[in-house]
């Protein structure tokens, strides 16, 4: 592979006799562990017809992983491994990198800005397919091939003897092979810090709560597994129990302090989320974990585990807790609704929705609305009065509640982020600009 710099520009330089001389800003990263791998990914794409494309593609790159030297594989590993250390000194949360999208270079997403990082170099889609596939094991590849997706977990080993893990998601981008990995954190956030109100972390806490469920919503990437981690970190050192994560893939590896803690990796440990659900019920569990609800099945099996007397926390991708109750009412169907929504109104007990808002120092600062099952949500649930709730929540100061928009006002006037973030991070920017008392602000009134 000839690593080609970008000019003054950014655009990559044009062939010529001799390479072009890399811009001063972005000299390319000379390290070994790199320049081993783009001998080895050179070799490797030569054996690649130019006549075949698409998936049987991708079959001949993983027929020739796998009968390369174990040497070779290790090199690509570490090629592999050095470009996710580099993300614990850029200070980013996320690395893309291969399919068409990428253009050839590494991704790095920093404090919620996602940019390439020319000093890696560029490589061709046929050596970012090659990179990819050079992580993931043989039964990985034929799922990856015949469903187009895979999403597995990698371990760094670093010199201190520590390890880092990540998520990763494998997937394809107009026949190449695309990949994002996210770093997991090393430690949990304690609990304190998430400044809940002490009716809010009641209803978390095993101690006071032994039933129910709790969810904690928002966008890809809003932190809600940070927060889930809190949550079954503080029940794991104040309450003796079982607690059993059901997740794909699993992330931060809880170490058992008054409760067991078991961990069950989807695709590794156990078939789906539904399966890991009903399993946990023979397993004596007080708290259960479901990584993520998404689809019916998992819903309302939750939703039966939750009414059999256990305490199950759970997450979805919604922006508010009024939008979390219509999305598992509305993602079963329409025979089930009614019961669904009578199981629900009687099992939850709490609903987190948050956000990362960009803060004025130039990182990020959580947001979050606040909803608790008291009698009156309960009753607008079973009466399908959801759009009722809002105001509830709105009123209910006192018990813990708050909406996403008073949070922006409270982080505003802490002067935490900007009056424009408060107002464009908002559900509702009518209601938000109201309580700013502004005039004339961008934006109309959101969902």
């Amino acid at each position: 592979m000839a690593v080609q710099a970008p000019n003054p520009q950014g655009q990559t330089a044009p062939a010529a006799p001799k390479p072009a001389q890399p811009h001063a800003a972005h000299t390319v990263d000379s390290s070994p562990l790199i320049q081993d791998a783009v001998k080895i990914l050179k070799d490797a794409t030569t054996q690649l017809p130019k006549t075949v494309q698409g998936l049987e593609r991708q079959m001949m790159i993983g027929d020739i992983i796998g009968r390369m030297d174990e040497a070779l594989k290790e090199k690509l590993r570490n090629c592999m491994n050095y470009f996710l250390s580099k993300m614990f000194t850029n200070g980013a949360s996320d690395i893309d990198m291969g399919g068409y999208g990428s253009q050839g270079f590494v991704w790095y997403r920093v404090f919620g800005n996602k940019k390439p990082d020319p000093t890696l170099g560029k490589y061709s889609p046929d050596e970012m397919n090659i990179l990819v596939q050079g992580v993931i094991g043989d039964r990985q590849r034929s799922f990856l091939y015949e469903n187009r997706n895979l999403d597995f977990s990698h371990m760094l080993f670093q010199p201190d003897g520590e390890f880092r893990r990540f998520r990763a998601d494998a997937y394809f981008d107009l026949d190449q092979l695309a990949l994002n990995m996210r770093a997991i954190n090393n430690s949990v956030r304690p609990i304190k810090l998430m400044e809940l109100h002490p009716n809010v972390l009641k209803v978390l806490s095993l101690a006071h709560t032994k039933e129910g469920l709790c969810l904690v919503t928002g966008i890809t990437g809003s932190g809600k597994s940070s927060s889930l981690d809190s949550i079954i970190d503080a029940n794991n050192h104040t309450v003796d129990g079982h607690i059993v994560i059901i997740a794909s893939p699993i992330e931060y590896v809880h170490k058992s302090d008054r409760c067991i803690i078991r961990h069950r990796e989807v695709g590794r440990d156990v078939l789906s989320f539904k399966e890991g659900a009903v399993q946990a019920l023979r397993q004596d569990p007080d708290i259960i974990m479901i990584g993520e609800l998404r689809d019916p099945e998992t819903i309302l099996t939750a939703l039966e585990i939750t009414d059999s007397g256990h305490k199950v926390f759970s997450t979805l991708h919604t922006a508010s807790a009024v939008e979390s109750i219509d999305r598992i009412i509305g993602e079963t169907p329409p025979v089930e609704q009614e019961r669904v929504r009578n199981r629900l109104a009687d099992t939850l007990r709490c609903v987190i929705s948050q956000k990362l808002v960009p803060s004025l120092d130039g990182k990020r600062v959580l947001a979050r609305e606040v909803l608790l099952g008291v009698p009156s949500v309960r009753a607008a649930i079973k009466n399908n009065n959801t759009s009722e709730i809002y105001q509830m929540i709105s009123e209910g100061g006192e018990l813990g509640m708050t909406t996403m928009e008073m949070d922006l006002k409270r982080l505003y006037l802490a002067k935490k982020i900007s009056l424009e973030n408060a107002i464009n991070y908002s559900n509702n920017k009518r209601r938000v600009q109201q309580l700013l008392q502004v005039q004339g602000a961008p934006g109309g009134e959101g969902a």
